[in-house]
């Protein structure tokens, strides 16, 4: 799939993302900004055009074995417990997780999501929407282009992102469940907000919203003061969603712990750039 051609696989007569400064373009800008600047959240439904999806599961069922398949219990920030904190603090509510992914080392220069990732049209998209002076892609080997794979009974507990702007792409529901869930702008990176987090977790708050994402839908999230989840999915087959990462510093890399609860291993440049950190928050 050497010189892949990406626009044959997106709808850009909907979404002329490539033509800046055309009329279509300026209106898509305009609603996409919007979107987020409401709550964190905007979705591109049918981005990808309906009959190029097969060839995206056909990636996704291709790569899916390399999945790291973890079944834990795991915390909104990805940490390990901390007895000095009150047995009520949300750091210290644990939840089972049982969710996989394909680290980004599996995707090369045939895979049709890093192909998308690195078009030169794509991430100035992404960085004008969202109105972001520093804007960088995610330098995590193992994490800028990846695919979630939920298998029947999985899903993924509440959580923050580690990286401030996720970029997914719906590649393929299950037969049910796989709803996402997320509760916009709970914290900053100048407070936690203890308590908002810990009425999310206990189900008392009204700032949650639900969003159905159905395959070709490419959503711009701010995960990282977000709190998020997906319910568990239903049937046989696997809900799959790739998952492009950009950050606001370039070099940043995931925590060694994270890294290692979601892809099974850490490298050397994990421990080499671990304080490197827009922010100090706890994930």
């Amino acid at each position: 799939m050497a010189g892949l051609d990406v626009s044959g696989y997106l709808d850009l007569e909907r979404f002329p993302v490539n033509r800046p400064g055309s009329p279509g373009y300026d209106a898509l800008m305009a609603e996409t900004r919007a979107a987020l600047g409401e709550d964190g959240c905007a979705v591109l439904k049918g981005f990808v055009r309906p009959d190029r999806i097969a060839d995206l599961v056909a990636e996704a069922d291709r790569v899916a074995p390399a999945a790291h398949r973890s079944f834990n219990r795991t915390n909104a920030y990805f940490t390990k417990d901390d007895p000095s904190l009150s047995e009520s603090h949300p750091a210290r509510r644990f939840y089972d997780r049982s969710n996989a992914f394909v680290p980004a080392d599996n995707f090369g220069p045939d895979s049709i999501l890093r192909a998308i990732y690195e078009w030169p049209a794509f991430a100035p998209f992404i960085q004008s929407a969202l109105e972001e002076e520093r804007f960088y892609p995610y330098a995590d080997p193992l994490a800028d282009v990846i695919i979630n794979v939920v298998e029947e009974g999985g899903g993924f507990p509440w959580h923050f992102d580690t990286n401030n702007y996720t970029v997914t792409l719906a590649i393929q529901n299950g037969e049910g469940g796989g709803l996402f869930e997320y509760a916009p702008r709970l914290r900053s990176a100048e407070d936690e907000n203890y308590t908002g987090v810990g009425a999310v977790l206990d189900g008392r708050s009204d700032k949650v919203k639900s969003l159905v994402l159905e395959a070709g839908d490419l959503q711009i999230f701010k995960g990282r003061y977000a709190l998020h989840r997906v319910s568990p999915v239903e049937g046989a087959r696997p809900r799959y969603v790739g998952i492009f990462s950009f950050v606001e510093e370039p070099g940043m890399v995931a925590k060694p712990e994270r890294c290692r609860q979601l892809y099974g291993r850490v490298l050397p440049i994990h421990y080499e750039r671990a304080g490197l950190r827009a922010d100090e928050l706890m994930d």
